[in-house]
């Protein structure tokens, strides 16, 4: 019952800290990692002890899904140079290298442990970054990237993760048979992820219910890891292949379920995140009062895996995105990578993991090092979140990168007008258009003409179709809207299908199918 009033007290604390985190202009992760860490030390809070076995189950299933399902098939198709180089490679040489230096510098008693906890700091968070960057309004062409980037970094860190504490736990070595068990396992996770989104896409036609539609978004990352860790295949992969196939089976009709469930889940992630930190403070309280005065011998190897997670990133950048496009006249390629660097945030996954990793082996003997792991991870944590959080702004003002919004413009305007000149065309198909008065059909078309300027721009929030003039002859006015739902609806099918073609950016798209969605919102009052 303990630990069920202290996870409601960490909810409620995270809602407070988010509103204290707005008003300070500090990230509220960080907040809710000091808060929780400061609390232990209160004389009433009881003792507690996480089971590190429940961290991973937990939160990876909605941590995987929610990154997975803002990105698209057509992603990996489009953009496979870089999610191997971003996503794979570096994550794997970053895990490498954090091992070298915790094995060199730090109390760290073994191998296997040593690249458990370079796993555990390997991946940025594309959460915390487009956060961020949202605010200071970074180039889309490098947000595009770090999307790109967390797209698959968590999954690739938790396989290394997952294959380092089991060497850890039966204190054996990680050799190469490691890789044709990563093939298979992942082989099998990407068909049980695909037999996964193509369940939930039925039964989403079967049930009628928007609130159950919903709900199952959030039963299935958690059903498809559990299935796939009792079959011995990768769950982290069966979780990212079920939210690319879920999207990728939106239908047109469900806007309303877009809408609630980008609600949900934009609550949902907010508490987890809370939560973990939470969790994660807790945990740093209690090796704080387990270390004492141990925890300044940390200090050396902190350093060192700092530096080398900040170099390493550093490097790569310099190399992948500088060398290639230092003769590129569109782009300050420089500043990009100055920028790119300066975004390697880590979040969630980072924390989950050091919470995951297990307290003692198969045979019941205590893990040395493991506090170590935790103290790097919460250090690490601080490092990459407060101070980029903080100097992002100035660096972009110092900086004066901008991005190239004319082609973002004519991107979305693009989309825009696409979904408009299906909607028109639908509309003048539409043989009831001619049954409502001659006042109605020229407001429906006025409507479906300007539909390019509400979808490519800030809508009017005095064009609304509930204006007091249509509230006298309500049947007409149903008729009217079920016609421009039937246009409506066939702007968003033709959305839904460029998000699957491999050179548009599922961002715009999901930015102008989210006006196109509330728009059609107003229409079933």
């Amino acid at each position: 019952m303990e630990f069920f009033l202290l996870v409601i007290a960490l909810l409620f604390a995270t809602i407070l800290i988010v509103g204290i985190g707005e008003r300070i202009k500090l990230p509220y992760p960080i907040l809710m990692l000091i808060f929780a860490t400061l609390a232990g030390f209160l004389p009433f809070m009881p003792e507690m002890h996480i089971d590190p076995e429940l961290i991973l189950p937990i939160f990876l299933p909605p941590l995987l899904f929610a990154t997975a399902q803002r990105s698209s098939w057509s992603v990996f198709r489009f953009r496979w140079k870089a999610l191997i180089r971003l996503a794979v490679i570096l994550i794997v040489v970053t895990a490498g290298l954090v091992a070298a230096a915790a094995w060199a510098f730090a109390p760290i008693a073994s191998i296997p442990l040593a690249l458990a906890l370079g796993a555990v700091v390997a991946p940025p968070d594309p959460v915390a970054v487009d956060a961020i960057a949202t605010k200071v309004k970074m180039p889309r062409r490098l947000t595009s990237l770090l999307e790109t980037e967390g797209l698959f970094n968590d999954a690739m860190a938790i396989v290394i993760f997952q294959l380092a504490v089991q060497a850890t736990e039966n204190q054996s070595e990680v050799g190469l048979e490691i890789i044709p068990q990563f093939l298979l396992g992942a082989a099998g996770a990407v068909v049980l992820g695909l037999a996964m989104g193509w369940l939930i896409g039925a039964l989403n036609r079967f049930v009628p219910n928007l609130a159950a539609r919903c709900a199952a978004t959030l039963v299935a990352p958690y059903a498809v890891y559990m299935l796939a860790e009792e079959v011995h295949v990768s769950g982290v992969i069966a979780v990212v292949v079920t939210a690319l196939e879920m999207v990728r089976r939106d239908r047109p009709q469900d806007s309303q379920e877009r809408l609630t469930r980008h609600a949900f889940w934009e609550v949902l992630e907010m508490l987890a995140t809370g939560l973990a930190f939470g969790l994660m403070g807790i945990e740093m309280n209690s090796v704080i009062q387990e270390e004492g005065s141990n925890l300044l011998g940390f200090i050396p190897g902190i350093i060192a895996i700092c530096v080398v997670v900040i170099g390493v990133r550093a490097v790569w950048m310099f190399a992948t995105y500088y060398l290639p496009n230092r003769k590129n006249p569109k782009i300050s390629a420089a500043k990009d990578t100055l920028v790119l660097t300066w975004c390697g945030m880590r979040g969630l996954a980072t924390l989950a993991l050091a919470l995951a990793l297990p307290k003692v082996t198969a045979d019941g003997a205590p893990i040395e090092g493991r506090n170590f792991v935790v103290v790097a991870a919460c250090s690490l944590l601080l490092m990459t979140l407060v101070i980029p959080g903080l100097t992002l702004p100035a660096l972009m003002r110092v900086l004066k990168l901008r991005g190239n919004e004319q082609d973002t413009k004519r991107a979305r305007r693009a989309l825009a007008r696409r979904a408009e000149a299906v909607a028109i065309a639908t509309l003048k198909k539409n043989v009831e258009l001619q049954d409502l008065p001659e006042n109605y059909q020229q407001a429906v078309r006025r409507r479906m003409n300007s539909l390019h300027t509400i979808l490519a721009t800030d809508p009017d929030p005095h064009d609304a179709i509930t204006d007091e003039k249509y509230t006298q002859i309500r049947a007409v006015i149903a008729k009217a809207d079920a016609i421009q739902g039937i246009a409506l609806q066939a702007a968003r099918a033709e959305l839904l299908k460029a998000r699957r073609e491999p050179n548009v950016d599922p961002h715009l798209v999901d930015e102008i199918m989210g006006r196109l969605d509330r728009r059609t919102a107003t229409l079933d009052r």
